[in-house]
């Protein structure tokens, strides 16, 4: 297989009718390590809208047991990106996402946005530092992809196209983009996880590097400092040139999927899927009302954890 022999591949392919297929092929092939660091910076971004950020906080997930929130969130997404949507796996990751919405009063419309972040924010960060951009044809079948996943989810009068995605996602940061302690919270904590996976002299550095990464309305929400422009060019250089190196490099020809990241430390004897994520109890950690006993799902087999 030769470097770009996968992307003749997903050219033959319909990106509305195989939209599933498509993204996996993307996600998973020939972008899994630059799909996990956009996907995080996607997430970042909605601790800075007020609303969000202090549910957040009130729900002490983010703060308290931030590794096993990282873990949950990537491993149900991850679920429905390798078994499909209609797969007992997807299914099952399905019903724990919604199920955890249900217990707090989320608008619409603050759903449009967390899901316009993950449409808008790959193909951004893959237009700066990935071995290659995405074509319009692959753009068409991520949207597609996401709009699927947002009808699962509930979620209504959903973007249609990438542009209103993306307009999307530029109006609503524009209008409630803003300081809260409870997002500085959670990015603070967020930041910390991030730079726990590395050894402990590296921190200092890595939070550096990693809040340099944020554009200028973001990092302002949260009143971090502006990073240096040493700095600043410095991590983009070295991620433009890890982008050049990877394009040299054979195609992937193994999936490499989130549940197998480095990142993910919370369950090394391997983990159920209908275990994943909170269930919040009424009146405790911010969940107003009473919502019923936790859905039924069938057991499961324990998910073997990744290399």
């Amino acid at each position: 297989m030769r470097r770009y022999d996968r992307l003749r591949e997903l050219r033959r392919m319909d990106p509305e009718r195989d939209c599933w297929e498509m993204y996996r092929l993307i996600a998973v092939y020939e972008f899994p390590w630059d799909f996990t660091r956009a996907l995080e910076l996607a997430l970042f971004r909605t601790y800075a809208v007020p609303s969000i950020g202090a549910l957040l906080l009130r729900t002490a997930q983010f703060t308290e047991r931030p590794q096993k929130r990282y873990d949950d969130t990537a491993l149900l997404l991850d679920a429905v990106v390798e078994h499909g949507f209609t797969s007992e796996q997807g299914r099952t990751a399905i019903r724990r996402i919604n199920g955890m919405h249900r217990s707090y009063d989320i608008g619409n419309d603050e759903m449009q946005y967390v899901l316009s972040t993950f449409v808008v924010m790959p193909k951004r960060w893959l237009d700066v530092y990935g071995w290659r951009r995405l074509t319009p044809h692959e753009l068409r079948a991520c949207t597609a992809y996401y709009r699927r996943l947002g009808r699962h989810m509930g979620i209504t009068e959903i973007p249609e196209t990438f542009a209103e995605f993306e307009q999307c996602l530029d109006d609503y940061e524009a209008r409630h983009f803003g300081w809260d302690e409870g997002g500085r919270a959670v990015a603070d904590a967020t930041l910390d996880l991030m730079t726990s996976w590395y050894p402990g002299p590296l921190a200092p550095g890595l939070r550096a590097a990693t809040i340099s990464l944020l554009d200028p309305p973001l990092r302002e929400a949260f009143r971090f400092p502006a990073p240096s422009p040493a700095l600043r060019r410095t991590v983009e250089g070295a991620l433009k040139l890890r982008g050049r190196a990877v394009r040299l490099l054979p195609p992937r020809r193994a999936p490499h999927f989130a549940r197998q990241n480095r990142e993910i430390k919370g369950y090394p004897q391997g983990y159920r899927l209908a275990e994943l994520g909170t269930f919040p109890v009424p009146g405790i950690r911010g969940c107003p009302v009473p919502h019923g006993s936790r859905e039924a799902t069938p057991p499961q087999p324990p998910v073997a954890p990744g290399p």
